[in-house]
C-alpha cells in the first residue's frame, strides 16, 4: 500500500469516525452544545486530525448535508422529467436511508441552521423540479416571488420531521404522495391568489 492510499484511509476513517459522534453527541446533548472537543474525544481522533479536514462543527455538518444532498440529487437526476411524482419518492427514500442524520439534525436537539440549509436545498429543488403528485412542476408556475415555493419548502421539512419523530409510519412511497398532494394544492392556491 502506498503512503497516499495508507493516508486515503486514514482521512476516510476519521471523517467516518467524527461523523458517527456527531449524530451520537446531537442525540445526547443536542447540536448547540456540541463542541469540538466532544467530538475529537468520542471518534478518538486528534483536534489536530479534525481541524485537517474541518474549520468546525458546522463545515462537518456542512460536508454531510452536501454529500447526502448529492446522493439525493443524483438519484432524482436519473429520473428525468417523465416521472415527476418519483422525485419525491426518492425523496423519502433517501430520508429513510439516512434516518439517523436527519432525524438528530432537524429533530429538537438538532440545529436550526441545519434546518434552515435543508428549507434551502429544498427550495432550490422544488423551483427546478418541483415535481407535484397531479405531474405539473413548480418550474411550470410562475410566481412573483418565492413565497409559494418557500411555504412548500418549509411543508416538506416539517413532513420529514414528523415522519421521522413517529417513527415512519408510512413508507416513503406514501409519505411522497400525501406531501406531494399538499404541494400540489398549495401551488394552485398560490395561483388562486394572483
Amino acid at each position: 500500500m502506498t503512503q497516499s492510499s495508507v493516508n486515503n484511509v486514514r482521512v476516510r476513517r476519521t471523517r467516518t469516525l467524527l461523523r458517527e459522534a456527531l449524530i451520537a453527541l446531537i442525540e445526547e446533548r443536542g447540536f448547540e452544545a456540541l463542541t469540538v472537543g466532544a467530538l475529537t474525544e468520542r471518534a478518538m481522533v486528534s483536534r489536530a486530525a479534525f481541524y485537517r479536514s474541518y474549520r468546525d462543527k458546522y463545515d462537518l455538518v456542512e460536508e454531510i448535508f452536501e454529500e447526502a444532498m448529492d446522493a439525493l440529487m443524483g438519484a432524482v437526476g436519473e429520473l428525468g422529467p417523465a416521472h415527476p411524482a418519483e422525485v419525491w419518492v426518492r425523496f423519502f427514500e433517501h430520508i429513510a436511508q439516512y434516518e439517523r442524520l436527519y432525524r438528530a439534525l432537524l429533530g429538537k436537539r438538532g440545529s436550526p441552521w441545519f434546518v434552515e440549509k435543508m428549507r434551502a436545498g429544498l427550495l432550490d429543488l422544488i423551483q427546478r423540479r418541483g415535481a407535484l403528485e397531479d405531474g405539473a412542476t413548480a418550474a411550470a408556475h410562475r410566481f412573483p416571488d418565492t413565497f409559494v415555493p418557500q411555504m412548500v419548502s418549509a411543508m416538506f421539512v416539517e413532513a420529514i420531521g414528523w415522519w421521522l419523530e413517529h417513527g415512519r409510519p408510512h413508507p416513503p412511497r406514501e409519505m411522497a404522495t400525501r406531501t406531494a398532494l399538499l404541494a400540489s394544492a398549495i401551488f394552485q392556491a398560490g395561483h388562486a391568489s394572483e
